[in-house]
């Protein structure tokens, strides 16, 4: 698997990060409000994976007019130009947001696209003062590789939120991610 070598803040939402790849990969993350061709084509392909894993009340994946809703946040990870993983971060209440349509492109997974994504998608949480992410992800077979994912990144299992339910496709869980101002409030306090 790759691991992050460098990072670097770019203006407009974006952030390019080299993996540890045969041949250095560059993902850049961006940002996305509105969508494209490509990205349109890419969701719905996640729609259509979630098919097969679930009866139709127990998929949760939003379609595109709802992952462009004011209280959501799309991001993009592209290789080279090309579409590799998107992931969104959609507001519940205040402090409190929810990870969805983590997809990365079938061609990338294993290669470490999901992992900055994932990361890039937790520090806009907490550069914006969010406390906590919280998440409801498949319980079949298909979504193994997702569930390690999220417990690499120190997710914890929990109890249905939002309007969710107790479901047997299902797994809910959920992270404190301390808010940079909390960060840079406990260092300039000495702690």
């Amino acid at each position: 698997t790759a691991s992050c070598v460098t990072g670097a803040e770019h203006p407009g939402n974006t952030r390019v990060t080299s993996l540890r790849d045969p041949g250095v990969m560059r993902i850049r993350i961006s940002r996305v409000d509105t969508p494209t061709p490509d990205l349109e084509r890419f969701l719905a392909d996640h729609l259509r994976d979630m098919e097969a894993t679930a009866p139709p009340e127990s998929r949760h994946a939003l379609d595109l007019s709802r992952l462009f809703a004011p209280t959501v946040r799309l991001f993009t990870a592209t290789v080279d130009g090309v579409l590799a993983g998107t992931g969104a971060l959609a507001a519940l209440e205040p402090g409190h947001e929810e990870l969805k349509s983590m997809r990365t492109a079938s061609r990338m997974r294993g290669r470490g696209v999901a992992s900055v994504l994932l990361a890039a998608l937790l520090d806009d949480a907490r550069d914006r003062g969010i406390g906590r992410v919280s998440l409801e992800t498949g319980a079949d077979d298909f979504f193994w590789p997702a569930h390690r994912l999220y417990a690499k990144a120190g997710f914890d299992e929990c109890a249905p939120f939002g309007g969710y339910v107790e479901d047997p496709h299902s797994l809910f869980l959920t992270i404190a991610v301390v808010p940079r101002t909390a960060v840079g409030a406990a260092v300039a306090a000495g702690r």
